[in-house]
């Protein structure tokens, strides 16, 4: 079997509830504030690592606290850290206001926008049986490169384009899946470039895979306690039951019950307290 490979952001999440998002120049008061590991790369990581496959983080942090605690954490769940620690840049931040049924979050991407530009070099042995996954909260200069390089050895590419930003043909054209929320399909189609297989995520009426929808269990509405991370969750187990040979149905139904378990607790990830 082989590996799972996540390029991705390493953040920690700021969050706050709300009863509801203010106004422009509307002040709220939030209940708390709660400090969560997060990122798009570590939270898939960690998703697919609960799998039980192999997974090795290729991402940065900063030299402070918070890059140490996110570093610490992911090695306690037996992850393989390829991270750079970048001195005097502070390791990313998101900063979320949740209602408990959708989020708003602003981004400080910080380390993850300083990995360098050749992130899989390092990686030995990278061959058809690995699953490189990633996300764009690098700089889409380094997936690129990451795709590529990855392509150029035979390794599926799992590619959550998220958030959205263009891409260049040859990099979407090799996804399988290409993984996007529906709220951004029209601007992807805009681009006229198909993946091997698509993937539209539909939130709690499940996924559409090339076209087929697959649904997943359904989630009471007073059992929703947290929607952050979801998202990721479904995508780092989608990647995980690929590595696995799980096929596509299997896969969906086992990433769409991961997505419907992490709405049932705070934070982006299970016990995500940093």
């Amino acid at each position: 079997m082989g590996r799972v490979i996540v390029l991705g952001s390493i953040n920690v999440d700021l969050e706050t509830k709300i009863d509801s998002y203010p106004n422009p120049g509307e002040k709220v008061v939030g209940e708390s504030l709660q400090r969560y590991a997060g990122g798009k790369g570590a939270n898939q990581a960690v998703a697919a690592r609960a799998r039980g496959v192999e997974v090795e983080m290729v991402g940065a942090v900063g030299d402070d606290d918070a890059g140490r605690a996110s570093l610490n954490r992911l090695f306690a769940k037996g992850i393989k850290l390829r991270v750079e620690r970048i001195p005097l840049v502070p390791t990313g931040h998101a900063i979320v206001f949740s209602d408990g049924r959708t989020n708003a979050i602003v981004v400080l991407p910080g380390a993850n926008a300083k990995i360098g530009p050749s992130p899989l070099r390092p990686i030995h042995g990278l061959g058809p049986d690995d699953i490189l996954l990633t996300q764009l909260e690098t700089p889409a200069d380094t997936v690129v490169d990451a795709v590529r390089y990855a392509t150029k050895y035979g390794a599926r590419v799992v590619l959550n384009l998220a958030p959205f930003a263009a891409l260049p043909a040859d990099v979407i054209e090799v996804a399988d899946p290409l993984v996007v929320p529906a709220p951004d399909l029209a601007a992807f189609e805009a681009l006229g470039v198909r993946p091997r297989s698509l993937v539209v995520l539909r939130g709690k009426d499940g996924l559409d895979w090339d076209g087929e929808r697959i649904p997943g269990p359904v989630v009471p509405a007073g059992d929703v306690v947290d929607t952050v991370g979801a998202t990721d969750a479904l995508i780092g187990t989608l990647a995980a039951e690929l590595v696995k040979g799980a096929d596509r149905h299997a896969a969906a139904f086992a990433a769409l019950s991961a997505a419907a378990d992490n709405v049932r607790h705070h934070g982006a990830q299970p016990d995500p307290r940093l």
